[in-house]
This record gives C-alpha cells, sequence and structure tokens, in this order.
C-alpha cells in the first residue's frame, strides 16, 4: 500500500499527531499484551530492572540508568527504538522531524501556511529518530541544543530570527529517542540547557530565547559513584527524571554464560571444529564472579561482562593455536589454555592497591580459585580413591599446553580409574576431550591438596 506524499493525504488517512511518549506506550502496550520480548539480547534482568524500566516507559517518565560499566545501560537505551513506530510522517526537508500537523520549527510552520496540504511529506524510520551522545566536559550547548549559524546571517537574516539557527542533536531528535551517556561528565551550565529542554521546553541561544516545545523521551545512563557521592549533577536535573533504574552484573553462572555465547565473536569456518566444555565455559564465568568478590580488585570501578566474553575468546583461540600447529581437526580448550586468559583479564580489572602489587599472580590465584570451585561443585574428591592408590604405587601423569591428544589417551589407558571420571564429564569420544578432562580432573585433585604438581620438561608432571 502507497504511503501518503502529501499532508493532505495524510489527513485523509486520519491520521492524529501523538507524543513520541504515548507512542512508546502504546507500543509497549501491545507488545505485552502479544507476549513478545519486549528487550530481546538482554539477559538476566528479566525480574529486575525490566520490570522498572517498562514501569517508568508506562508512566511516560524519562529514565536514568546507573550501573557500572559492562551492564548493558547503552544496549537497553538503544532497545528502546524498536518500540517506536516502524515508520512515522515528517514534512519533507525539515531539520527537526516536524509533525505534519502540528510542526514546531518556524521553517516548517511556513512551508505548511505557504502549501497547505500541498506540503510534502516524508516518512522516518524509527532509527533516524534516535540520537545518541557520550558526554564529554568539552560539550557545548551548540553541540547539543544549537548555534547561531553565521552564513545564514551573512545571507541578510537577523540574529533574532529563528531561521539562523543551526540545530543541535536535541532538536534534531524531535519526535524521537535521546541518550545522554555518562550524564556526570556534562558541565553544569550545559546541564542548565538540558534542564530547560526538559521541563521548560525552550533554550536561549545567544541571548535569544526560542520557543522549542521538543517532544523527546530522555534517557541518561551514569555510573553509581559519579551519579550519587561526587554531586557533580545539579539537583533540578536530577528531579526531571521520572525513574532511576539500577542495573546489575549477571547474578547467576548461567546469565554469565548466556550472554558470553550471545556475544563472543565468531568466524566463519576455517577447516578446524572448536568445543568447549561446559566445565571449562564455568571457570570462565566463575573467574569473572571471584574477580567482582576479590578484596583485591576494586569494585568501584566494577568488573565488566566483557571480561567473561574476552577471556572466553582467549580460551579458545588459544585452544585452536593449538590444533593449528599439531594438526588436530578439534580444538577443546584445556586447564593448561587458562593463563591466556590474564592478558584478556588484567586491562580490564583495577587492583585495589597501588604500588608494586603484581596484578598477574593475584589472577593466578584466582584462576586456581576459579578450577577449584568448579571442580568440587561437579566432582567428589571421594570418587578417585582408587585413583589416589595409583599414583600412591607410582604413577605419574604428565601434562602440557602444546602436548598432542594422544598422548592424554596413552596415559589415561595406563590411568584406568580415571575413566570413569571422563565419563561423567563427558570427556570421552575423542582424544582431545579425553586431554581437557584429565587436566581438568588432575588440577582439581593437586588443588584439592590430593596431588602434587612439578614443573617438567615442556609441561607438568603430576604425582602422589
Amino acid at each position: 500500500m502507497t504511503k501518503p506524499s502529501t499532508v493532505g493525504e495524510l489527513r485523509q488517512t486520519g491520521y492524529a499527531p501523538r507524543s513520541v511518549k504515548t507512542e512508546i506506550r502504546q507500543n509497549l502496550i501491545r507488545k505485552l499484551e502479544q507476549g513478545e520480548r519486549i528487550f530481546p539480547g538482554i539477559v538476566g534482568f528479566d525480574e529486575t530492572v525490566l520490570p522498572q524500566l517498562e514501569n517508568a516507559l508506562l508512566s511516560g517518565q524519562d529514565v536514568i540508568l546507573l550501573g557500572e560499566r559492562g551492564q548493558a545501560k547503552s544496549r537497553l537505551a538503544r532497545a528502546l527504538v524498536a518500540l517506536l513506530d516502524e515508520t512515522t510522517p515528517a514534512l519533507a526537508g525539515s531539520e527537526v522531524n516536524d509533525d505534519p500537523l502540528q510542526p514546531i520549527s518556524k521553517a516548517g510552520r511556513e512551508l505548511l501556511a505557504e502549501l497547505g496540504d500541498r506540503a510534502p511529506i516524508e516518512w522516518l524510520s524509527r532509527e533516524r529518530r534516535y540520537g545518541e551522545k557520550l558526554a564529554t566536559p568539552d560539550i557545548t550547548i551548540a553541540d547539543l541544543i544549537g548555534e547561531v549559524d553565521p552564513i545564514k546571517v551573512a545571507e541578510g537574516r537577523y540574529l533574532g530570527d529563528e531561521l539562523t539557527i543551526h540545530y543541535g542533536l536535541l532538536p534534531r531528535t524531535h519526535r524521537g529517542i535521546f541518550v545522554l551517556n555518562e550524564l556526570p561528565d556534562l558541565a553544569e551550565r550545559i546541564q542548565v540547557g538540558l534542564l530547560n529542554i526538559m521541563e521548560e521546553r525552550d533554550v536561549q541561544i545567544r541571548g535569544y530565547r526560542v520557543r522549542l516545545p521538543l517532544d523527546l523521551l530522555v534517557v541518561a545512563s551514569a555510573n553509581p559513584e559519579d551519579y550519587t557521592n561526587r554531586g557533580r549533577i545539579i539537583t533540578p536535573l536530577k528531579d526531571r527524571f521520572g525513574s532511576q533504574v539500577r542495573t546489575h552484573y549477571p547474578r547467576t553462572l548461567a546469565d554469565e554464560l548466556g550472554i558470553v555465547q550471545q556475544e563472543a565473536r565468531r568466524f566463519d569456518s576455517d577447516g578446524y571444529e572448536v568445543e568447549v566444555p561446559p566445565y571449562m565455559q564455568e571457570i570462565v564465568a566463575e573467574l569473572t564472579h571471584l574477580c567482582r568478590r576479590s578484596s583485591e580488585i576494586s569494585q568501584r570501578s566494577g568488573v565488566s561482562v566483557r571480561v567473561s566474553i574476552t577471556n572466553y575468546e582467549n580460551l579458545v583461540s588459544n585452544a585452536l593455536r593449538r590444533a593449528v600447529r599439531l594438526r588436530e581437526p578439534l580444538a577443546v580448550p584445556r586447564v593448561s589454555d587458562l593463563p591466556a586468559t590474564l592478558a584478556s583479564t588484567a586491562g580490564k580489572i583495577e587492583l585495589e592497591a597501588a604500588g608494586d602489587v603484581d596484578d598477574v599472580k593475584i589472577l593466578e590465584r584466582l584462576v586456581q580459585k576459579a578450577v577449584l570451585t568448579v571442580f568440587n561443585r561437579r566432582l567428589q574428591t571421594g570418587a578417585f580413591a582408587e585413583l589416589l592408590e595409583a599414583f600412591g604405587a607410582g604413577l605419574t601423569v604428565e601434562v602440557g599446553e602444546s602436548m598432542p591428544a594422544v598422548s592424554y589417551e596413552r596415559q589415561a589407558g595406563r590411568a584406568g580409574a580415571i575413566r570413569k571420571a571422563l565419563v561423567e564429564l563427558g570427556a570421552t569420544g575423542h582424544p582431545v576431550r579425553v586431554a581437557a578432562g584429565m587436566e581438568f580432573v588432575l588440577e582439581g585433585l593437586h588443588l584439592n591438596r590430593k596431588l602434587n604438581k612439578d614443573r617438567a620438561a615442556g609441561g607438568l608432571r603430576y604425582r602422589a
């Protein structure tokens, strides 16, 4: 069906202007009625964050998303675009997305007065009605609201004429959603300008008052430390946000792993298959959760979910690198691949203590604790009495990051007692699965003080 192309044709369809908050509210109600997932791709917020955000939208409120880095604040804000209509009409050529029946700009009003029902319209996609800006100290009123255009003045217009203004981001997002990330970093004088837009609906540019009844849903994000403790946000602006929605990190390993599986970078097939055992996935997630509870790591700056994502990627990459070198078509990460996560973790955390603190040693201890926690969750040391007796009788097992998988399978054949644990772990059917399972079992027994571990040529040796 052809969409109307003029104001007159649009009138004949029965079109009636409505505010963006009404539009979002009605679309949200429709999705709730139909049981649709409102925020696809957002994991772990179903019972906490999302109900608060939905309440705010149903109430027609501007929202502040409060949370540490890596808590999906920006993704939540961008997901709101799906609650806008797929397309919406606007006066053709309008800089501020003027409603065809209720233009707010002088240019829009003059066009409608001149052409009436013949005034042309265009259809805006929902993506064109979304604006986003990272707040930095150097942002100006011109960036957000507008500035006098010297070229238009040179053409003979008066400074007080609204048509001399070059509009900023906020007016250009009229009838849409505007997101301001890291709100506390916005200078106070710019916050005052934002306050006027949200409440009084007018601005002053170069001393001239311009009436701009903008129709916006304003969403801001902030770190709790900056927002609540440093006093860098003017109180009246805080008061203008209807709801403050507190985000959080994934509270369960399942949610953490769900995000990792969703966000981890994947590449086209390159001739090698990658398989990550569930226990290795759990170790990645457990490491992040331990970092979030560690007194040696600053919790004020947070430990982002990106730590889990990049650790997972590096773990897989290390296993793939070994598979390529050893010509093994299947790559399965082992415990000996975990040091590869140190590089992807170190750059994303801040230590609590300053000075000569070895962050690598801290992370190595946390990796060991993660392995121990997952081992004790999945297996019982008492089930390895027969295997420990074999070690007591002189059995030794050698492992190494670059050791071929067939070497593990030969050693597993000598240590028949380990087969039962490998079956329980699902580490059977292929030598590389056996290798990964053996390393997990042996390291778990070592961390439980059941086996000793020594450095050996090219790897490690487990013994009684």
